[in-house]
């Protein structure tokens, strides 16, 4: 995987001190709400031209998705040859007219400095805080010993496309995220 420092890739990405911008409020509101209120996404990865989706427990600090995985997935075994990546995030909808959902594409940047670790456990204990507390106890087993064994990761969008058929038929919306041209 190449090697991105999340402060680098955080402050590459902020612009003014904001991270989302030319888009407006209500649009923001709408996708930080969607991304607080799921807890799974699909991470699409691949190394070669072989693709491959993983579905993964997420917590997220505004659009940063924070997620651990065991090193040896094949999702993060092909991280390590190509740090691009695409995201879902999204219900199983029986009403074509009700689908809403994330469709976004990024880099990956493991997290592995002391501070970044730190703050990926407190944004995902502040979302999970039983599973924290399950996988950081000696006393669970299992559970601690395969929490010692995993890493975490952070996804940092670069496109970031917004779903409402409630909105209209096919409706998407682009976020402009600072630091990118397309």
């Amino acid at each position: 995987m190449p090697r991105y420092s999340l402060y680098w890739l955080r402050n590459w990405k902020f612009e003014n001190g904001s991270l989302l911008t030319a888009m407006s409020d209500q649009l923001k509101q709408q996708v930080l709400d969607y991304i607080n209120s799921h807890n799974t996404m699909t991470l699409g990865t691949c190394a070669g031209d072989i693709p491959w989706a993983a579905t993964v427990f997420y917590a997220s600090d505004e659009l940063h998705l924070y997620f651990f995985s065991a090193p040896e997935s094949r999702h993060c075994q092909n991280l390590t040859v190509n740090a691009r990546v695409a995201v879902t995030i999204q219900e199983d909808y029986h009403d074509w007219r009700k689908i809403k959902g994330i469709q976004l594409e990024g880099h990956v940047a493991l997290v592995d400095s002391l501070i970044e670790k730190a703050q990926a456990m407190t944004v995902y204990a502040r979302k999970y805080p039983e599973v924290i507390k399950l996988f950081t106890n000696p006393a669970s087993g299992i559970f601690y010993k395969a929490f010692l064994k995993v890493k975490f990761y952070c996804v940092i969008p670069e496109r970031l496309f917004y779903i409402d058929n409630e909105q209209g038929f096919g409706k998407r919306q682009e976020l402009a995220i600072a630091g990118q041209t397309n």
